[in-house]
């Protein structure tokens, strides 16, 4: 069973910057692609970013030209770094892998932006 853990939330002001770490238990070239969602409360989980075995990277709207989305094979983990933060990207950010159909989530780290 695949196991994926997130590190690096925190509480940031507006402007900063964070790199949130996903580590996957397996190869992460065995999954079709992996995905940063964020849920703010009362809110449904949304997509921020994915990069596919190929590398091909997508970005939600909201996040595009701030948010960068990369991966360290040798290490199994993607990365997502995020530059200047704005208080709306307040949420829990969950790390995601997906092979076919299946769709295995992380434990969630937590993201706060400060005004």
């Amino acid at each position: 069973q695949v196991h994926l853990v997130e590190s690096g939330g925190g509480l940031v002001q507006a402007g900063g910057s964070l790199r949130l770490s996903c580590t996957a238990s397996e190869n992460i070239f065995n999954f079709n692609d992996m995905s940063w969602y964020r849920q703010a409360p009362g809110t449904q989980r949304e997509l921020v970013a994915m990069i596919n075995v190929g590398g091909r990277t997508e970005y939600a709207d909201s996040v595009q030209g701030r948010f960068t989305i990369s991966r360290q094979g040798a290490e199994n983990t993607i990365y997502l770094q995020m530059n200047n933060l704005k208080v709306e990207d307040t949420a829990v950010y969950f790390c995601n892998a997906r092979i076919l159909r299946r769709n295995t989530w992380g434990q969630g780290t937590q993201v706060t932006v400060s005004s």
